[in-house]
């Protein structure tokens, strides 16, 4: 169990890198005015996008693999259905990152960087939530 454990926050550390830079490469594009340097931005964006998308799966199988290990408990724990609720969020946030990204790179972006500037916290504030929620567990 420890190994699962371990191997799920090992992938959802990746994956989270991936989604604090991500939408920072997004600001970065939305603010400029250089093509070269947009088509340069959009492109690191498409790779990064998925270079941390397995992350994303391996962090979510980790997890299955953990509340398969004691389904009785997990099914009950008040705090794993809010922990899956963010998760749920998360991975609704992440394939809107790759929206914005397929936006990115057919250069049809539609938001300014203003807007990416907040997008960019949203992980931030799950990050915060879920990590209580595993930890201290108060349901």
């Amino acid at each position: 169990m420890l190994w699962l454990k371990a191997f799920h926050l090992i992938f959802m550390v990746c994956w989270f890198a991936g989604l604090f830079y991500l939408p920072r490469i997004l600001v970065y594009f939305a603010a400029s005015e250089d093509a070269a340097t947009r088509a340069q931005l959009a492109l690191m964006a498409g790779k990064l996008y998925r270079f941390v998308t397995p992350f994303m799966l391996l962090t979510v199988g980790f997890g299955l693999a953990l509340i398969a290990t004691n389904p009785a408990y997990y099914m009950t724990a008040g705090w794993l259905w809010l922990k899956l609720a963010g998760v749920a969020c998360l991975i609704g946030y992440h394939l809107l990152c790759g929206r914005h990204v397929r936006a990115a790179i057919a250069d049809n972006n539609r938001h300014g960087h203003v807007y990416f500037r907040f997008f960019n916290e949203v992980p931030v504030l799950f990050l915060f939530a879920i990590i209580i929620l595993a930890v201290v567990r108060p349901f």
